[in-house]
């Protein structure tokens, strides 16, 4: 308190300075409008003098240079102007027209840019080619859970694993969930792991975000995945998380879904029942705490769920089963992973994706669909783009404004531009037109 209430008073001293300088009594102004009516003075303000002062100033010319930087071209999945690496997710143009897909991807591509979270996919960058739309977005180098559940020696994980993941999971709902974005489509194939044993929640295609106060219906999913509430078409908010929580804590542990078997042929609507109906089985790879806190998180009515009695993912992560885990300190990234993938593996099958290199035959593109394009074409965004700057070295190289007391050489508008550098082309074919000149004409034509 001692740290902010100066802060506090310089602002409202400053309020009140404004206000008085435009001739406007606090007393007789309602306090609801006092915010608005504050920003629409100092922005007005703002727009003035001082801007005409700062586009003058060298701190303008560094601006634009950022920016220009920013609008740099990604190439393939490395980014031209830093070398970043990012993972690239193509969405074929004709395709998503087939499908009707349009508002799924532009919905995915919106959630992403709110959410700024290291336990979620981060989207970088949107741009698009002359066939597809592109998403970049953070690279993950170790396979998705799926892989590793299934095709690393025996099914499923030992607890300790499986619950740092889970912990992990749990603080990318919180991120989420904060800003009132529901994901709908827990899985293991959704699941990645980064180069040193991280997980981040990837694909939010089903992903939606509540308004304040409001619920929501819908049948969407992964049969075997989704919550009673769901399935039922009835209303929820974000209690259909906790239960895809419970179902891959489960499968981690199990090796298998709680309510189908691995590769078992069962209609749609049986599982469903078993979803609805029956109660999961435990075998003894469980613990007492695994058990419990599967069984609260698959709670068949969501009231009674854990993480949807009033404090979401905080009541989660009191659960016993965390005592180990610091949260903090995972929050931080300061936690080791119990897995680190090897650098040197291909954590997936070796399976050609057939959709991936067929043609979309009878859907041709138009005008008409620019407008989604222009919508979904924003190119980077701040936050991912900030870090980037920074980790790979950018921000330290260019944001510097004076050396030996005088203007750095890119903001001095008084030096003359650099000779443009002689490039690899221009030097053999200028070698090759000397060589083929008469040697009389190199001396200047005398006989």
């Amino acid at each position: 308190m001692m740290v902010t209430e100066p802060i506090w008073y310089f602002d409202i001293y400053c309020i009140i300075i404004i206000f008085m300088h435009h001739g406007i009594c606090m007393v007789s102004t309602p306090s609801s409008s006092i915010p608005s009516l504050f920003f629409r003075i100092v922005r007005e303000y703002l727009s003035g003098e001082p801007f005409s002062a700062y586009q003058e100033a060298m701190y303008f010319s560094r601006f634009l240079q950022w920016k220009w930087l920013e609008r740099s071209v990604v190439c393939a999945c490395q980014v031209r102007a830093t070398g970043k690496m990012y993972a690239c997710k193509k969405l074929e143009k004709k395709r998503v027209k087939k499908r009707k897909g349009e508002a799924m991807a532009l919905n995915e591509k919106r959630i992403l840019e709110k959410v700024n979270s290291s336990f979620v996919v981060s989207l970088a960058y949107a741009y698009e080619t002359k066939d597809a739309l592109c998403l970049v977005l953070t690279i993950m180098n170790g396979g998705d859970l799926k892989f590793h559940i299934y095709n690393m020696g025996n099914s499923g994980f030992d607890e300790q694993r499986a619950i740092f993941y889970a912990a992990e999971i749990c603080c990318g709902f919180e991120d989420l969930h904060r800003e009132r974005i529901i994901y709908r489509d827990l899985k293991p194939e959704n699941i990645l792991l980064d180069d040193r044993g991280h997980i981040r929640i990837s694909d939010l295609g089903l992903a939606v975000q509540i308004p304040g106060g409001e619920t929501i219906r819908g049948r969407v999913g992964t049969v075997g995945y989704m919550a009673p509430e769901v399935i039922q078409n009835e209303s929820y908010t974000f209690s259909p998380d906790w239960w895809g929580l419970g179902c891959l804590i489960y499968e981690m542990i199990q090796g298998q879904s709680p309510f189908r078997r691995r590769k078992e042929r069962v209609k749609r609507e049986e599982v469903d029942r078993r979803v609805c109906e029956d109660q999961e089985e435990y075998t003894e790879k469980f613990s007492e705490g695994a058990k419990d806190i599967c069984r609260q998180l698959l709670c068949k009515d969501p009231k009674e769920r854990l993480g949807c009695r009033g404090c979401g993912a905080a009541e989660v992560k009191l659960h016993p089963i965390f005592q180990n885990i610091n949260f903090k300190r995972l929050e931080a990234n300061m936690l080791d992973p119990p897995f680190c993938p090897d650098p040197r593996a291909v954590y997936c099958k070796d399976v050609l994706d057939i959709e991936q290199f067929s043609t979309v035959k009878g859907v041709n593109l138009d005008p008409t669909d620019d407008d989604f394009y222009h919508k979904f074409v924003t190119g980077s965004v701040s936050i991912p783009w900030q870090n980037e700057m920074i980790e790979m070295g950018c921000f330290k190289e260019i944001n510097v404004f004076e050396m030996d007391g005088a203007l750095s050489s890119d903001l001095d508008v008084n030096r003359p531009n650099p000779a443009p550098k002689r490039g690899f082309f221009y030097r053999l074919f200028h070698r090759e037109a000397s060589a083929s000149v008469p040697p009389a004409a190199v001396r200047g034509g005398g006989a």
